[in-house]
């Protein structure tokens, strides 16, 4: 297990490969469905105004997203009612919903990492490829273990959004992920549904 610390500099991103397992520290953000849609309509699209604390909780994002990692998870918190946040669970969300967003949520954050389960497609593929970042895959079905690598929760931005789906800022210490798209072109993903294609038509005998 290769241990990397976030942020992320571009020669560790180019030295990853797809197969690689690691182990990641330091401070990452969560961002599901309605923080990538955010995202894209107020920041990168504009196809909205900013509204509310939308241009401060930009501000902030953007300096734990330059060269960090977007984490692809709705978690279950406890201490909402006390604000003494701490996960509970922290498993991975199948990525493969924001694969509309993410290629341009990378470049416009210079995100270094996204991570999730099941993998993304092209798109976010070659936004790897562009703009230097690896695709991380986290174990499903692990929530309650992944969020024994959480030491802390340093803050919630869009906590309107709910709790799921709201921006959380937490600090990680060995957090198991494997890389299986690489800012080379490679994707563990690709392989796999090429080979499993491939068996069945052999099984079909097409």
């Amino acid at each position: 297990m290769r241990k990397i610390t976030i942020p992320i500099d571009d020669e560790t991103i180019r030295s990853l490969k797809a197969g690689d397992a690691v182990l990641l520290s330091g401070v990452m953000m969560t961002g599901r469905d309605a923080v990538h849609k955010w995202m894209i309509d107020t920041f990168i699209r504009k196809t909205r105004e900013p509204q509310g604390d939308d241009l401060e909780v930009y501000e902030a994002i953007k300096k734990i997203l330059n060269g960090g990692v977007l984490y692809h998870c709705g978690p279950v918190v406890a201490g909402i009612d006390t604000v003494d946040y701490k996960f509970v669970a922290a498993g991975p969300t199948t990525s493969i919903r924001e694969e509309p967003y993410e290629a341009e949520v990378i470049k416009h954050f210079n995100i270094k990492g996204v991570m999730g389960k099941g993998g993304m497609g092209p798109k976010t593929l070659q936004a790897c490829q562009e703009a230097l970042a690896v695709y991380f895959h986290a174990v499903g079905g692990a929530a309650s273990l992944i969020a024994q690598s959480v030491q802390k929760v340093l803050g919630v931005y869009k906590l309107d959004f709910g709790v799921p789906e709201a921006m959380w800022v937490i600090e990680v210490k060995d957090f198991p992920a494997i890389v299986t798209m690489d800012s080379h072109g490679n994707s563990l993903h690709e392989t796999v549904e090429e080979i499993s294609e491939k068996q069945f038509k052999a099984l079909l005998g097409v």
